[in-house]
């Protein structure tokens, strides 16, 4: 038997508007709870008046929906650049970046609305559960969570689809009539990404139709594409391409056209198995155009006017450490706050631009130059100009070097 609605509470639940988190509503409800639902506009492809609608037809007593994109860009996804940051070398942290804007914006309409608990619609077996929910507990730790897919009567009362469209059907909740695709995505104006489904055989080819974002490498168009990307302080500034008189500097505007030109040149796939934070491995599949393009010139600028020390110490110590900070979902947390600090001051000198040309899904950085930046001194580094650089002052420099050197290698003489 049902309880009586608002019984047990006021829930703000994270609404996608799809069959999951569409029949967690209802479910919600059904339980007692009085269901506000909340969307965040991250940049996904969303029809967000159809998504509201719908959560109101099935029960929800108000809607929003956040638009967080600028947020996003400037507060996770250019810190992210600055950092270098990856997970395990290679994943750029697509679906991580988004969830501290997101979880942060829930926390605040629910606690403006009086509500005693949040929900979402994460699986258990994922990060993502993790992330939004270590969110939730650092920002306002008396809320109360509601994980239904951790909740035995809820994952064993719907085992499969099947028994979430049958529910569809009795409490006459809308169901999109297209076809499943045989994955599941996540997506914002970072990236997307593929998982489960056909893909958890890590062996299985991706079709060449999953990819949404970016056109196939190899039809990608036969000319390359030139852009020219300023940073100052690690922080893109300015984008220019004469072929399309493209002239921007507003973060979210440069981003979103970096999107679109890494998107019709095929840039930014990646096929990888990545170990979760809860200890299972994931096979992803992921597409972040303009993120790889500015990562890679960003790392490429820095190579001429940032200090060899403080490159080192940031590679070792805070970039890798960020990325599994972010991966894991600890943005809210007091080593999140040091790292986000820590970037910054490794930035100061990193100004300058960088010429990229994009081709059939590859990236070539074809020159960099600063005009306030002097660690790169041509003179120096010249073989044809001697400057004000003595060779002989090498000799000294090899003689102490090779001190501990040759008394290693006095104990295999004979």
């Amino acid at each position: 038997m049902s309880a009586a609605p608002g019984s047990k509470g006021k829930v703000l639940l994270a609404y996608s508007g799809g069959l999951d988190t569409s029949c967690i509503l209802v479910w919600l409800i059904e339980q007692g709870y009085e269901v506000l639902a909340y969307m965040a506009n991250v940049g996904q492809e969303e029809d967000f008046e159809a998504a509201r609608e719908k959560a109101l037809a099935v029960g929800a007593t108000k809607v929003f929906v956040e638009d967080l994109r600028r947020e996003l860009v400037e507060e996770l996804v250019i810190p992210t650049i600055q950092a270098n940051a990856v997970y395990e070398t290679v994943y750029l942290l697509g679906t991580s970046v988004a969830r501290p804007v997101i979880a942060r914006s829930q926390v605040k309409i629910a606690q403006q609305e009086g509500c005693t608990h949040v929900s979402h619609g994460c699986t258990g077996q994922g990060t993502d559960q993790v992330r939004f929910e270590l969110a939730y507990y650092a920002l306002a730790p008396k809320l109360q969570v509601i994980a239904p897919w951790r909740i035995p009567e809820f994952y064993q009362r719907f085992p499969g689809r099947n028994a979430l469209l049958a529910y569809a059907a009795e409490k006459n909740i809308p169901v999109s009539q297209t076809p499943s695709k045989p994955w599941s995505t996540d997506e914002n104006l970072f990236h997307i990404s593929y998982e489960a489904g056909i893909l958890e055989d890590p062996n299985v080819t991706p079709p060449k139709d999953m990819w949404k974002l970016t056109v196939d490498p190899e039809d990608a168009p036969n000319t390359p594409e030139r852009i020219t990307i300023t940073f100052k302080e690690g922080k893109p500034v300015r984008v220019t391409n004469e072929a399309d008189n493209t002239d921007l500097t507003d973060p979210l505007d440069l981003f979103l056209y970096l999107n679109t030109v890494a998107r019709r040149n095929g840039v930014g796939r990646i096929d990888i198995v990545e170990n979760r934070f809860i200890g299972i491995k994931s096979r992803g599949c992921y597409e972040t155009p303009g993120g790889t393009i500015l990562r890679a010139a960003h790392i490429d600028l820095e190579g001429l006017v940032l200090d060899r020390e403080v490159r080192a110490y940031r590679d070792e110590h805070i970039t890798p450490v960020f990325g599994k900070m972010m991966y894991n979902g600890l943005y809210f947390s007091p080593e999140g706050d040091l790292l986000t600090k820590m970037v910054p001051l490794t930035q100061t000198n990193v100004n300058g631009s960088v010429r990229v040309k994009l081709y059939k899904g590859s990236l070539t950085m074809e020159g960099r130059w600063s005009e306030t930046e002097t660690l790169y001194d041509m003179e120096q580094s010249s073989m044809d100009v001697q400057g004000d650089f003595e060779p002989i002052d090498s000799d000294g420099f090899i003689k102490i070097q090779s001190i501990r050197l040759k008394k290693w290698g006095a104990k295999f003489q004979n």
